[in-house]
């Protein structure tokens, strides 16, 4: 097909955020753009589980969740497993290059969301991503 879309290497995201509008507007603008959203968890150790289980192409992890653990752990648990992770979160932490694939500053809108996880799909592909949102920074592979 010489103008279909390209098949897509993300189709099922994790999401762990704490704060429940922010998961639920991902879930609602994830699912309408076509992806499987395989859990939204709030504490570390369901999204650990969740890495786990196998059915993860990406995790969007925020940096603080509710039973006070930290997304860092979270991101070490990806990065075990070679599954990319994008932070979502109010301030990017420091390690976080080593960590994750990008940081993405809240507030954020749902297009930038959907062009930061077009962009690390294209960066792991190895093309140049197309948008990237000025409130996304892109790492590339975690080191």
């Amino acid at each position: 097909m010489l103008f279909g879309k390209r098949e897509r290497s993300i189709k099922r995201i994790l999401i762990a955020e704490d704060e429940p509008l922010v998961a639920f507007d991902n879930e609602h603008s994830l699912r309408d753009a076509g992806y499987e959203v395989v859990a939204t968890v709030d504490t570390v150790n369901a999204a650990i589980a969740e890495i786990g289980g196998g059915r993860v192409d990406l995790v969007l992890a925020d940096v603080n969740l509710s039973d006070g653990g930290n997304g860092r752990d979270v991101a070490r648990a990806a990065k075990d497993r070679n599954i990319p992770l994008v932070f979502v979160t109010g301030a990017c932490p420091d390690d976080a290059r080593s960590l994750a694939f990008g940081c993405l500053a809240k507030p954020y809108s749902q297009r930038d969301l959907l062009s930061a996880i077009e962009a690390v799909e294209a960066t792991i592909a190895g093309r140049k991503p197309k948008r990237v949102p000025r409130s996304f920074t892109l790492f590339g592979q975690a080191q």
